[in-house]
């Protein structure tokens, strides 16, 4: 997880690691393909249903079987399995968030870039996000890379690993508990 103040670079980060911006010098280079999740699903939910939303994302070479089976595999991955043909305007925020992910997850990224996912959720809805990004990093087979912007402090204590970004620089890396009591002491990261 990444925390700083606003305009302290962390969303320009994400755009340019997503190719959205492109660096005025030097590069940046991942060896996986890089999703970006928005603070509101909405502005990422294009299509009227769960189902045909998913599809829009995955490889068009995929088989129609391919895309149903990897849609409801996505789908239940996220604690969403049986919503394929869910008007997405009845889902709940969270259900929306999730959703997002999945869809993110369509493209068959490896980095998933999360821009202050839970900004917009009420406590329950912040949980079941963080933890199905949790369990989406955790996962044995094809394990994802997360990298999640929050203002929310108490959020550094599901982050393997944390850092403070101030003046378009990262600080160093360190245990997301481990930073969250240093930003609790008022004392800086690492």
């Amino acid at each position: 997880m990444l925390v700083g103040s606003n305009g302290s670079g962390k969303s320009t980060l994400f755009r340019l690691i997503s190719g959205l911006l492109q660096p005025q010098s030097g590069s940046i280079t991942t060896s996986h393909r890089a999703a970006l999740v928005f603070q509101n699903p909405d502005h990422q939910l294009l299509l009227p249903t769960t189902g045909s939303d998913l599809m829009l994302g995955m490889p068009g070479d995929q088989t129609t079987d391919e895309r149903s089976a990897r849609m409801k595999m996505l789908l239940s991955e996220l604690g969403l399995e049986g919503l394929e043909q869910r008007p997405i305007h009845t889902l709940s925020g969270g259900q929306k968030q999730r959703l997002a992910i999945a869809g993110a997850l369509a493209s068959e990224a490896g980095l998933l870039l999360l821009d202050e996912p839970t900004a917009l959720l009420d406590p329950e809805s912040q949980r079941t996000v963080l933890e199905a990004v949790q369990a989406l990093c955790r996962r044995s087979q094809q394990p994802l890379t997360a990298l999640w912007i929050t203002h929310r402090l108490e959020e550094l204590a599901f982050a393997d690993g944390a850092a403070e970004m101030k003046g378009g620089r990262i600080g160093p890396w360190s245990a997301g508990h481990e930073l969250l009591q240093h930003l609790r002491a008022g004392r800086p990261g690492r």
